[in-house]
This record gives C-alpha cells, sequence and structure tokens, in this order.
C-alpha cells in the first residue's frame, strides 16, 4: 500500500561525469526531516527493489547514551516505577537513575519489580544511589499482529477465570498473573510503535508497512488496554464475596461466552480485513452491548451489592471497546481494496 499520493516515477538524472541520480519525493523528505548533506541508508532485496531511510545519527557501532533521570531522593513509591515503564515504552534500551540520596531497600526492591515487569529488562548495574537498566529485546522480532494476537489470549483469560469464579464461588488466584502479563504486551506494543514512528523500515518489518496505519494500530492498543482494565474491574468486583453469587449470576453467565467468542471474532476482522465480516462484527458489538444491559438490569438487590451487577456494566463497557476495534477493522476493510458490501434499509 503506497503511503503517499506523488507519483511513483521518477526519471533518472545524469550526475557528474559518470553518476546518476533520482530525486526524492518531498513530502517524504520534509516528514523525515531530511535536509542537503544528510545521508541516507540503502536496504537491497533479492528481486531488486531499494528501501531507504535516513542514517541513524551518532557514529555507527555506538550504543546510545542511557536515558538519565536524576533526583534528589526517590521517596514516593511507585514514581521510579513509572518512570521506568515510560522510559521502556517511548524506545530506550538503557535507562540510568542516579539518586542524591542512596535508594532505600523498598525503592531498589521496586525497582527489581518494575524490572521483572517490561519483556526485556534486566538491572545491569546496582549502586547505593544509581541504578541501570538494560533493554535486550530486538524491536523487529515483535510483529504488532502477533502481540495483538498475545493480548486477545490474555482477554480470553480473563473471562474464563470468571467463568470458573462463577462455578466455583470461589476468588480467583490468577488475577495479579494475568494483569501482569497484560501490561507487558501493552507496554511493548507502546514501544513497538514509539520506535516504528521514527524507523520506517522497522514499521514494515513489524507489520505496517503503511506509516499512516501507525495511528490505527495506536487506537488499537489503547482499545486493548481499556479493555484489560475493565475485565480486570470485573473480576475485583465478583472476588469481594463469590460465596453470594450461588443463584443470582445466571443472566451473567450466559452472557460471557458471547463475550469471549465475540472477542475472538473482532480480533480476526482486525488481522484479517474483510469489509463484510468486519460490518458484521460491528454489529455484533451493538448487540452485545444491549445484551449486557439487559443482564445488568436484571441483576438487581442482592446482586448490586455483591458484586455481580458491577461486574456485568464493567464488561458492558468492554463491548463498547470491542465496538470500537471493529470500527477499526471497517476502516482497514475499506483501505485494502475495493470490496463493496450490501447493507440492508432498517
Amino acid at each position: 500500500m503506497a503511503w503517499a499520493t506523488p507519483s511513483r516515477e521518477r526519471r533518472v538524472l545524469k550526475a557528474g561525469h559518470s553518476s546518476i541520480a533520482v530525486t526524492l519525493p518531498k513530502p517524504w523528505a520534509e516528514a523525515m526531516n531530511l535536509r542537503p548533506g544528510d545521508l541516507i541508508v540503502f536496504d537491497q532485496n533479492d528481486d531488486g527493489t531499494l528501501f531507504l531511510k535516513p542514517a541513524p545519527t551518532g557514529a555507527v557501532g555506538t550504543p546510545a547514551a542511557p536515558y538519565l533521570v536524576q533526583g534528589h531522593a526517590f521517596e514516593v513509591p511507585g514514581m521510579i516505577e513509572r518512570l521506568v515503564v515510560a522510559a521502556y515504552r517511548a524506545g530506550h534500551d538503557a535507562i540510568e537513575i542516579r539518586s542524591e540520596r542512596p535508594f532505600s531497600p523498598e525503592r531498589v526492591e521496586e525497582l527489581h519489580t518494575t524490572a521483572r515487569g517490561l519483556l526485556g529488562v534486566s538491572v545491569v548495574a546496582l549502586e547505593p544511589s544509581r541504578v541501570v537498566l538494560q533493554n535486550f529485546i530486538d524491536p523487529s522480532k515483535y510483529g504488532l499482529p502477533q502481540l495483538v494476537q498475545r493480548m486477545k489470549m490474555i482477554l480470553v483469560a480473563f473471562l474464563e477465570e470468571i467463568e470458573e469464579l462463577l462455578a466455583r464461588h470461589s476468588r480467583t488466584r490468577r488475577l495479579a498473573t494475568l494483569q501482569e502479563e497484560a501490561n507487558k504486551v501493552l507496554a511493548l506494543l507502546v514501544r513497538q510503535l514509539f520506535l516504528a514512528s521514527r524507523d520506517w523500515s522497522l514499521a514494515r518489518r513489524i507489520g505496517s508497512p503503511d506509516p499512516r496505519q501507525l495511528l490505527e494500530w495506536r487506537v488499537v492498543v489503547h482499545a486493548l488496554e481499556e479493555l484489560s482494565l475493565l475485565f480486570k474491574e470485573a473480576v475485583i468486583a465478583l472476588n469481594q464475596d463469590p460465596q453470594k453469587l450461588t443463584g443470582l449470576t445466571a443472566s451473567l453467565e450466559a452472557f460471557l461466552p458471547e463475550l469471549k467468542s465475540h472477542l475472538k471474532q473482532v480480533v480476526d476482522a482486525l488481522m484479517h480485513p474483510s469489509l463484510d465480516h468486519a460490518c458484521e462484527v460491528h454489529h455484533m458489538s451493538v448487540q452485545l452491548w444491549e445484551a449486557a444491559g439487559d443482564a445488568a438490569e436484571r441483576l438487581k438487590g442482592v446482586a448490586k451489592r455483591n458484586g455481580a451487577h458491577a461486574a456485568t456494566m464493567a464488561l458492558q463497557r468492554g463491548t463498547s471497546c470491542l465496538a470500537q476495534l471493529a470500527s477499526v477493522a471497517i476502516d482497514r476493510a475499506v483501505a485494502s481494496g475495493g470490496e463493496t458490501i450490501l447493507v440492508e434499509a432498517a
């Protein structure tokens, strides 16, 4: 798919006595902030095609300087974690944190916990007032479609855990594990998008051949993140007192298999654009939202106090996220070809 509208044809020009040259499209050069004298790197395929991108700044082979965070003291719980996660999501491989005061044992443990919660990150230097974390992930090995499929599996696991909780009427012990896994994948997804926005060759390799699709991918990641939070909210609500759920959750139990099946169909429509399928899953999202509302309406009285009603409302908001993903699937299907469908009048 072409990413820009200018003509793809360029006439070969003579440059000097024995060299030839081809001009670059102005919109692309401006988007890459190219100036006369800048270097361009070429990748040649076996079929003779060329891919080009601006040369990386700095000396070849020289690792980038660590992202440095300096502070008087890091005493607020959670602040170091948020800074490290932000630096990771922004694409930094090395993160160095310096403090004028020695780190407390609680902050050191927070650093180790944060590193464990990010794919590919380890603490490589630990001093009383200085810590360095390093990311060892090769971004080209993690495609966007594969990561979205992994998030789908995690979200399905959330719903299956809710089904198990309702069946056995006992507290779940997997919530923390599922949330940790979801956070890892979501952080890596955001990181991949940041890196791809700066390197269009990488964007092509990880599943976004048209750079304009990166904004679309960001909408997808946001919806997936919202789904994980809503499913977590539903589990927490039901976990409050699962013994009181007996005989009060028939409508919720009937709704869960539909939601799980629909989640899989929406992701499939995203990964395999088809206008007919995308329109179908979008319509199903609207129907499922109404079904969730009906289920919540039937959960009155005691059910509103034992968490079943709150859980159903959270899942209903989740169907709105699925409708948003289905809308993206429609956009992709329209952009990918000339398929048309017949929409019946209301």
